[in-house]
């Protein structure tokens, strides 16, 4: 999507939203006092299972639910209780959400007819938006006509067309094939980061929020898990279910004294700020190696091996536990089943997680 102008006008916000609960009856409690503050220009993704409360926070972020009790502030000013259209904040809908009567330029214009905007100022915003996302040859096509990406793209440049200080993504890219949301979420977070446009993005898939965002905030029965970079969520997880949840992880018992971890034997340099003593240690599968010949490392045995052309996939035996290894390369990679190996863990593949 090669932009061919810049849309003017758009001042991203902050946002903060400060012990916010929102309860649905007596007894569902979908968001459970968050805290969260999100920088100017920032990407942040709000991650986890279906029932975490991620769309229900956003929902309240764009006033389509009223918050149980806690604030939400846009550039400092509560908007809690401000209806959705006073909020100047556009959201870009799983479901597109386009008028079929209508062709691609219509829907874009619509929000700013309903503004009553002057016609010119109209047909300058909506080139202008069309041209952001690579759709300026495409006013006159009716949106039936359109593909599933060329559609997200309408919703897009409609949501945008109203210059937003924040722009809200609610699953955006779900109803599209796997290959077409690759092409589409690096669309969106190229258009994002030139535009620098405050930006909350829900997801279920963890691969489109590790590639998409600035940070991502990990959700779990309506309270926040972990918040970070998508680096750090994935190489220093705090609880089992954020390491389970964003990636593959094995999980094998181990013993800290503050420089090493001891593992079934084998001993791994390690620091990290945890207390010494038992512990879960978390081995991301891409983190597992064959130890060369004469290195020391972790007696296993294999169980199965599946080659998938770039990688080979292994589950090995490691003293009674099963663990999941991702092996990319020759040599011995061909290790079949019943073969007795020798394995080592990279060092940057292993986190410290409390003991079970």
């Amino acid at each position: 999507m090669e932009p061919s102008t810049v849309i003017q006008g758009i001042a991203p916000a902050t946002v903060e939203l400060r012990q916010l609960v929102k309860r649905f009856g007596k007894d569902v409690v979908a968001v459970d006092h968050v805290d969260l503050f999100i920088e100017r220009g920032e990407l942040i993704t709000l991650l986890g299972p279906s029932g975490c409360g991620k769309t229900t926070a956003l929902r309240l972020i764009a006033g389509l639910e009223r918050p149980t009790a806690g604030q939400i502030l846009i550039d400092e000013e509560d908007v809690s209780r401000l209806p959705a259209y006073l909020r100047d904040i556009t959201m870009v809908f799983q479901s597109y959400a386009l008028f079929p009567h209508m062709n691609v330029f219509e829907n874009v214009a619509y929000g700013l007819r309903v503004a009553r905007r002057p016609k010119d100022e109209v047909a300058q915003r909506v080139g202008e938006a069309l041209a952001m996302v690579g759709l300026e040859e495409l006013g006159h096509r009716a949106t039936a006509a359109l593909s599933g990406g060329q559609q997200q793209r309408v919703a897009l440049a409609r949501a945008l067309v109203i210059r937003p200080r924040v722009l809200l993504f609610d699953e955006p890219l779900s109803n599209l094939d796997a290959k077409l949301r690759r092409r589409v979420r690096e669309d969106i977070r190229d258009l994002q980061q030139r535009l620098g446009i405050t930006s909350v993005y829900v997801t279920h898939d963890q691969e489109e929020a590790l590639a998409i965002s600035d940070r991502v905030v990990v959700m779990r029965e309506g309270v926040i898990e972990q918040i970070g970079s998508p680096h750090d969520l994935y190489t220093r997880p705090r609880t089992r279910f954020v390491a389970d949840f964003i990636g593959s992880a094995n999980f094998l018992p181990g013993q800290y004294d503050g420089r090493h971890v001891d593992l079934f034997g084998y001993r791994l340099a390690h620091q990290q700020d945890v207390p010494a003593g038992p512990v879960t240690v978390m081995v991301r599968p891409e983190g597992i190696e064959f130890a060369r010949e004469g290195e020391i490392g972790i007696e296993a045995t294999v169980r199965s091996s599946a080659y998938l052309g770039a990688a080979t996939e292994f589950i090995f035996d490691v003293a009674g536990s099963e663990v999941f290894a991702t092996m990319v390369g020759g040599g011995l990679t061909t290790a079949s089943r019943g073969d007795r190996v020798t394995l080592r863990f990279k060092p940057t593949s292993v986190a410290l997680l409390p003991a079970v």
